[in-house]
């Protein structure tokens, strides 16, 4: 494996640099380089990125010795290729689109034939394509000495990266910084017996894993199609497959176990609950009244999914009898006291932290607190004595919050109710068990509701549309139905006196001066507003220009789209092109909720961060034990970025195993037809979306037809070189399932449906493309910049 040189910048001094070599941009055609001057973009790009980790404004800067004006016009172009799409821009650095960030999370999936390893990253978006491989460098040092490298097949690690200039090599080399996660070697597969051999062979339930041969001395209890557990074993040479052996059997790979197993190893989520955290679970005891006041008088219920096993937060509206709130409402937000249970720095605290979050799968939890703490004596059950930290929130008849007070108290659950049986008592139709509540509970809840919408919608948060799919499986564990749960006015209800809730802890924290965990969405990046831009006039829709967009511009545009034929296309557009929402202790707001102080403190039971929040409210009101350490707080930063981390992680699981519970459910349908939509659009190729199923395959653009396709990233489009025809995202084709990999989750079709004709802005763009002329430029950029 070729070393990956060390990245190069412009030398300090003097001498002006007169060749793209000297700059750290090598194998290119010689471009003039002035020391002091701001250099062309072009060579502004390679050195991003040819050196990821100095993507700063200062490290530029440095690089090229800017100072004064010219610092003022690098930090011109620099915005200006951010508005042109060329660079990412993350915190304080650039980067390249599609590039790793200098410091990356990977998992070590195999060996090159020299017996190197090779690592992928652990998070890629799927609509990437293929994560790009990484080769695992060892210094000549420890080469010499014969020393084993860090890390080892399985594991996970946090490495350097570094952009390999070997074009035929991997994209990027990367140097080990420390492993995350070792696993001891143990891995998972699906055992295949070898005829005539005795032993057999591992098979990889991911596509990047390998196959490893298994001896027949190492098979164990395993047995043909059987998921199992092993151990990778080092082979004494550098050539042929690993040998590996089997430590556990999962069960049979078509078992209901097997599937969301497959998950919980491949994305390395916790699940096993170690001895000395049940022990502490079991030990804890029921809280007393210290330091906490009895509100077992008020009628707080609870509204939940009907299969909810635990319930942590309920609620309960009166009218305001105050003459300085006329019209207005009290609302009163309780949720578990998980922070009692849970101390810094003990067994339950480390293993919450190492989860992050409860992972929540078609067929079972893997809950961040055990089942003592989650579903008995922090679940907050019916006509049980509980303890809880509540908020009371006032607010005036035009829905505006005039103040909050927050309590820890001991309450006693009046009523659990599920979602349709609250909302079918407000319709008009009560059971035996709503009925009685509807009067005294239910009615002054929707009151409230009624309030605080009214200053939802002045707030006007972000309006997207997309329903969640429910997958309902049959008692074998195989797929029953896919189920889109109707949106009722109780879900709106419970979500927005939550939100609230957690808006008033930040208040709280920040007003105390309490170091805490906000929850922040960023507004969309300018390279995605453009690619949203460019797409929406397509079809006659405009986005506002400018660096100052709120969600209400966006609402717009879903509103214009509904009930025509864009409506599902936009909804996807406009939620593509915002960024990820994160944890961090430094706030920028929700751009998502329009809210600048925003704070999870309402599910404490399965979210670290609400912990957190927990715990600096306890500390920063006096309300007695659990309050947060100056330990914790010095940790917040490292504390937000893990479990951000965690939080991604348990997304990327629950949707790989609904994609392996489907392709399962379809693996018996091949050469079926179906209908479905565009879902995503690459270069290589059609992602289609099964709505019925809520699964997603893959058309590649070679089975497209005989015509040259080509990719239009602005107007998400393929379109077909000779006869203007083409697939657009959002698009509902007609295909037919050619193939189904269940262990992958995978889906491959085949297209039957003939290509609409596209729009002539698409079609001048491709030909122009084609014919070696630039395509026409995007809206607000700039002419390509030749010397200075």
């Amino acid at each position: 494996m070729s070393k990956s040189p060390r990245p190069k910048i412009p030398t300090s001094g003097s001498k002006p640099l007169r060749t793209r070599k000297e700059a750290g941009v090598a194998n290119k055609p010689q471009t003039e380089i002035i020391h002091g001057a701001v250099p062309p973009r072009e060579i502004l790009l390679q050195f991003i990125t040819d050196n990821p980790d100095r993507g700063s404004k200062r490290e530029i800067a440095k690089a090229f010795g800017l100072k004064g004006e010219a610092r003022i016009e690098l930090k011109a172009e620099l915005k200006a290729l951010e508005e042109d799409g060329l660079v990412n821009k993350s915190r304080k650095a650039l980067t390249r689109p599609g590039a790793l960030p200098p410091v990356t999370v990977i998992d070590i999936t195999t060996r090159d034939k020299d017996g190197d390893l090779i690592g992928r990253p652990a998070e890629w978006p799927e609509e990437a394509g293929v994560a790009p491989a990484i080769a695992i460098r060892q210094s000549s040092a420890d080469r010499a000495k014969g020393k084993t490298p860090v890390g080892g097949l399985g594991d996970r690690v946090l490495a350097k990266i570094f952009p390999n200039k070997d074009r035929d090599g991997p994209a990027y080399t990367a140097r080990i910084i420390k492993v995350l996660d070792k696993r001891q070697g143990a891995l998972l597969g699906v055992y295949r017996q070898m005829a005539g051999t005795g032993g057999g062979r591992l098979m990889p339930i991911e596509r990047r894993g390998e196959e490893m041969v298994i001896d027949a001395s190492d098979i164990g209890d395993a047995k043909d199609g059987d998921l199992v557990e092993v151990e990778v074993g080092r082979n004494s040479s550098r050539l042929g497959l690993a040998r590996a052996k089997v430590l556990n059997v999962v069960g049979s790979v078509a078992s209901e176990k097997a599937i969301s197993m497959i998950a919980i190893h491949a994305h390395g989520i916790p699940y096993i609950f170690p001895q000395s955290v049940l022990d502490e679970a079991e030990a804890a005891k029921p809280a007393t009244m210290k330091n906490r006041e009895d509100w077992r008088h008020l009628p707080l219920i609870t509204i939940d999914p009907h299969d909810a096993k635990d319930h942590d937060d309920a609620v309960y509206a009166e009218p305001d009898t105050s003459a300085d709130n006329p019209g207005g409402v009290i609302v009163t937000v309780a949720i578990a006291d998980v922070s009692y249970y849970i101390r810094s720095k003990s067994a339950l605290d480390r293993e919450a932290l190492k989860r992050g979050n409860s992972v929540y799968f078609p067929d079972r939890v893997v809950p961040m607190l055990p089942e003592r703490i989650s579903n008995d004596l922090c679940s907050l059950r019916e006509g049980v004595d509980r303890p809880a930290l509540a908020v009371r929130m006032v607010f005036s008849k035009e829905g505006r919050k005039a103040s909050h007070t927050f309590h820890r108290i001991m309450m006693k659950s009046a009523a659990k109710l599920s979602y349709q049986q609250a909302q079918a008592a407000i319709d008009g139709k009560p059971d035996d068990k709503s009925g009685p509540l509807l009067e005294p509970i239910l009615k002054p809840l929707w009151a409230a509701y009624e309030i605080m919408k009214v200053g939802r919608d002045r707030r006007q948060p972000l309006e997207l549309d997309m329903p969640e799919r429910k997958i309902i499986l049959k008692e074998d564990g195989t797929v029953d139905r896919v189920h889109v749960p109707e949106r009722l006015d109780a879900h709106k209800l419970i979500e927005e006196m939550m939100i609230q809730a957690n808006v008033a802890a930040a208040e709280t924290l920040e007003k105390k001066r309490q170091p805490l965990v906000y929850r922040i969405h960023d507004a969309p990046s300018l390279s995605k507003q453009e690619v949203l831009r460019e797409f929406l006039t397509t079809i006659g829709f405009s986005l506002v220009k400018g660096g100052n967009l709120r969600s209400n511009s966006f609402n717009g545009i879903l509103a214009k789209a509904q009930d025509t034929p864009h409506q599902t296309i936009v909804n996807e557009m406009v939620l593509r092109s915002q960024s990820q929402a994160v944890y961090s202790p430094e706030n920028i707001g929700h751009f998502g909720l329009n809210l600048m102080k925003y704070a999870h403190f309402t599910s404490p039971i399965r979210r670290y961060a609400d912990l957190i929040v927990h715990r600096g409210l306890v500390g920063s009101l006096g309300l007695g034990e659990g309050g947060i350490t100056p330990e914790e707080e010095a940790t917040l930063a490292d504390v937000a970025a893990e479990i951000s981390t965690f939080e991604r992680r348990a997304m990327a699981a629950e949707r790989d195993t609904i994609n392996r519970l489907v392709a399962h459910h379809l693996a018996t349908r091949i050469g079926d037809e179906f209908d479905g939509q565009v879902s995503g659009v690459t270069k290589s190729g059609l992602f289609i979306s099964l709505p019925q199923f809520g699964a997603d395959g893959f058309i590649p653009v070679s089975t497209l037809g005989r015509d040259y396709f080509v990719y239009d990233e602005a107007h998400q489009a393929l379109t077909g070189e000779k006869t203007g025809l083409g697939y657009q995202l959002g698009d509902g084709v007609s295909v037919k399932l050619v193939e189904a990999v269940p262990l992958a989750g995978a889906l491959r079709f085949e297209i039957l449906s003939e290509g609409k004709k596209m729009p002539t802005g698409i079609r001048s763009f491709h030909k122009a493309t084609r014919s070696g002329r630039p395509g026409p430029r995007k809206p607000g950029t700039r002419p390509h910049r030749g010397k200075r």
